[in-house]
């Protein structure tokens, strides 16, 4: 971890002097750190991810009967050979060795053969959450895909819907249900042809149909349609064997169908943690819509049978209700792979390669001279890693035109990727702005053209839970009764005048209609809510007056209510926002005034933001939003210091502070650097020598950062003049002394390569002696023909001579004749 790291945003200081906010209201919590999806995601991966997918593979037994078993135990990571700096300029990737403690185990004579196992190179991340390939910067984006579990659809036909499920699994074979217009329920396996859904039922075990009917019959009570009984109509199967053999049929037909083969390939299908696995998301979805308390280990993580029968339940009781279906685009149905799962399931691809090799290997070495290295071949493993970082459709060239570029492509979300949507087959709906997204998914942030709405940014104040799904915090309202509450059935006192309502019993006061008189109080506990979890409650913006003790000044307020906008009393909010910044990305929330913006027009000044160029002399706006100080801290291009001290040391390339505990501590700067979108990195200090510094204050400044602000313009006096009353910004005038004094101007830094090739011919030679080329044009090459260090060069200029041998070609009448007259001047 860098330095930087140890202190929090609240805690930075800079000679800036503070902003003064003209808002009433400020942030109550300062924004996280806004690069944690990253680093939690892969800090998670190298510390459990690992650890999940070697219990996964672990035994692996040979199929050859000499009863051998390879196990996997611990693992660690060593050092890196070099340094992030260093892996640049040698233009190769960030890694740490990866080793394993292998077991193979001979069961016939109970021996046993330990080693530690090299399994290659795997690449790090970066204190700023990027990772470097082959000494490029590279960005992993998380992606938003559909979550496993349990999914309710709906299908309107003649005037009525009927109801179907998608059970959707990590690993494994689907299961659709669907109700038709004659209200028999069917089930598809796989998008296999469908099979009446009691044969399913039956497959699972429930022979017979009274075993069936009294399943279902507390719910499936409708006196005018029976749905088990409409299906156990048109059910030709009779029997558990007969219902196996049903289902067989449908998913492999033209096999042959016996009872055994039947049961042998539905148990394996769904009830063998190998083949079917609903992952710790999906049971957590299932768990959650059924009230289940299960824990999340992989027995549990298959398909039960009381899962089946309660999703068949709900499909029944949605028939009957004809209430709203599950919405595909809600945010409790979606979820995200951050960098660290991704990487897990490509990992995940590469260990089941080695396994393969690893069971030939079994039954073909000597038992003898076996041992664990002998046995694994780590480049099926690293060879699907290198090749995600390298070329997958979630691993980009780091966007580093500005720091704000650079923090927002860590942010970013995408729909597309392996297993997500493709721009052509993607509809309005998934990529419209959907109720869940409020400080969540920001609302403004998305590309123009063929992706919009596909990707998109995370909130400044959201955060990413160990399921993958949303949150973002809200503080919570407490409710003090203004009277005696009293229970209206048995006139019992529930809570005395003046005393906390606890958040049960308005809930439960809730369901039964029942208003109550009670003072509204926010509080400074802080609690994150999922999609689901703020769908249930009543919340209002950030920007709700409140007095010094926290009580609401009005006594209405606009609120969002289960999710809906509408205007209530202040007595029925349960929380409140925590920011007024809270709904938009860090990049729209740097707009001053954004109120008062079309959001298209919104859109287009957040995407403009991100392609501003470093400037020479940045400065920091005049008028700003807050947020600006907070981009520059978590951009990675501060040099913070760790703790209390004195500088001891300061030039150009690195400071030196002796801190108080004893320790010194060198922070490096990056010194005209190339970035990757040419722009030029550059840190100079802005403390001097003997200096006392603080924990948390800013050593140096970076690219576009002032004063430990973002500073990606110029406070420059602009005068619109509209032509005839009607349009403006068809030409612009700009004073001379903007261009003399270096206001707009920017170093970008390229790297020219010239290849020099052996031909057929001949050698190419680099040369500053080049025939037919004015002596003018070669002024700026040295002797060797490259172009000497400290030339001013401008366009079309020559950097390297190169002349390359070109072999006699059959001459023209024309030039025969030429060649006769003026001889080799021609």
């Amino acid at each position: 971890m860098s330095n930087k790291k140890s202190t929090s945003s609240s805690q930075i200081t800079s000679k800036l002097e503070k902003r003064k906010f003209f808002t009433a209201s400020i942030s109550t919590m300062t924004v996280p750190n806004l690069v944690e999806v990253q680093q939690n995601s892969y800090n998670w991966f190298l510390k459990e991810g690992l650890r999940e997918l070697f219990d996964e593979i672990s035994p692996i037994k040979d199929f050859g009967g000499r009863n051998l078993e390879l196990s996997f135990k611990d693992y660690y990571l060593d050092e890196p050979k070099f340094d992030e700096k260093t892996s640049k300029s040698k233009n190769i990737t960030y890694e740490a060795p990866l080793r394993v403690k292998a077991a193979l185990a001979n069961k016939k004579d109970n021996t046993k053969k330990e080693q530690e196992i090299y399994l290659g190179d795997f690449p790090l991340m970066t204190d700023r959450g990027t990772f470097i390939i082959n000494g490029i910067e590279r960005a992993v984006v998380s992606q938003i895909i559909r979550s496993a579990g349990v999914f309710f659809t709906s299908n309107y036909t003649r005037g009525k819907r009927y109801y179907g499920a998608k059970i959707i699994p990590n690993r494994g074979a689907w299961i659709e249900i669907e109700t038709d217009t004659n209200n028999i329920l069917w089930a598809k396996i796989d998008r296999k042809r469908k099979v009446a859904l009691t044969a399913l039922l039956r497959a699972f075990g429930y022979s017979s149909d009274e075993e069936i009917l009294a399943l279902f019959k507390d719910i499936d009570n409708n006196p005018n349609v029976k749905f088990i009984q409409n299906t156990l109509t048109k059910d030709i199967s009779k029997s558990m064997e007969e219902g196996l053999i049903e289902v067989y049929k449908r998913i492999r037909p033209g096999d042959l169908a016996t009872a055994d083969n039947a049961k042998s390939l539905i148990y394996s299908m769904f009830f063998r943690f190998e083949r079917y696995d609903l992952g710790k998301v999906g049971r957590y979805k299932i768990s959650q819509r059924f009230g289940y308390n299960l824990a999340n280990i992989p027995e549990n993580r298959i398909l039960r049978r009381e899962d089946l029968i309660d999703i068949i339940k709900e499909i029944i009781r949605l028939n009957i209700a004809q209430v709203d279906s599950d919405d595909v685009d809600h945010l409790s149905n979606r979820r995200i792979r951050a960098v660290g799962e991704l990487v897990q399931n490509r990992f995940r691809i590469g260990l089941a390669r080695m396994e393969r090799i690893v069971r030939d290997k079994m039954s073909t070495v000597d038992i003898e001279s076996m041992t664990p290295s002998k046995l694994v071949n780590a480049k099926p493993v690293m060879g699907v890693v290198k090749e995600f970082f390298m070329s997958s459709q979630l691993s980009q060239f780091m966007d580093q035109t500005n720091p704000l570029s650079e923090l927002e492509h860590k942010r970013r979300i995408s729909a597309m990727g392996p297993g997500g949507l493709s721009r052509e087959r993607a509809g309005f709906e998934v990529r419209d702005v959907h109720t869940t997204h409020y400080g969540r998914i920001c609302p403004i942030s998305t590309p123009e053209g063929p992706n919009i709405g596909l990707v998109g940014h995370l909130a400044s104040y959201a955060r990413i839970n160990e399921y993958g799904f949303i949150e973002t915090p809200y503080c919570i309202v407490e409710r003090i009764a203004a009277e005696e509450l009293k229970d209206p059935e048995t006139n019992k006192i529930l809570i005395k005048k003046g005393q906390k309502i606890p958040r049960e019993l308005i809930d439960k006061l809730r369901a039964k209609n029942i208003s109550f008189k009670a003072k509204a109080r926010v509080t400074a506990e802080i609690v994150y809510l999922n999609a689901i979890t703020e769908e249930r409650s009543v919340t209002t913006a950030a920007t709700s007056p409140i007095d010094d003790q926290g009580y609401f000044i009005e006594e209405k307020a606009e609120v969002r209510k289960f999710g809906k906008p509408d205007i209530a009393g202040v007595e029925q909010i349960d929380y409140i926002d925590v920011a007024s910044n809270q709904i938009v990305s860090i990049s729209t929330s740097c707009i001053p005034f954004l109120e008062h913006d079309d959001a298209v027009r919104a859109l287009m000044g957040t995407n403009m933001q991100r392609q501003a160029v470093n400037l020479i002399r940045p400065v920091a706006p005049l008028v700003g939003t807050g947020v600006e100080k907070i981009a520059a801290w978590y951009s990675g291009y501060l040099a913070i210091s760790s703790g209390d001290g004195k500088i001891v040391n300061v030039d150009g390339n690195g400071i030196e502070v002796l801190e108080d505990k004893g320790d010194l501590k060198y922070y490096d700067l990056s010194k005209f650097q190339r970035s990757n979108a040419s722009t030029c990195i550059n840190q100079h200090p802005i403390v001097n020598k003997d200096e006392r510094v603080k924990k948390g204050q800013m050593l140096s400044d970076g690219p576009s950062i002032a004063d430990g602000e973002l500073a990606l313009g110029q406070n420059v006096l602009v005068a619109f003049m509209a032509w005839k009353g009607y349009n403006y910004e068809d030409a612009i005038i700009i004073s001379e002394r903007v261009v003399q004094k270096d206001y707009f101007t920017s170093i970008h830094i390229e790297n020219y390569q010239v290849e020099v090739r052996e031909t057929k011919l001949g050698p190419e030679v680099i040369t500053s002696d080049i025939p037919n080329i004015a002596e003018e044009k070669l002024k700026n090459l040295d002797e060797s023909g490259i172009v000497r260090i400290g030339a001013e060069v401008s366009s079309g200029d020559i950097l390297v001579g190169k002349i390359t041998p070109k072999g006699e070609t059959e001459l023209s009448a024309e030039e025969k004749l030429l060649r006769a007259i003026f001889g080799e001047k021609a």
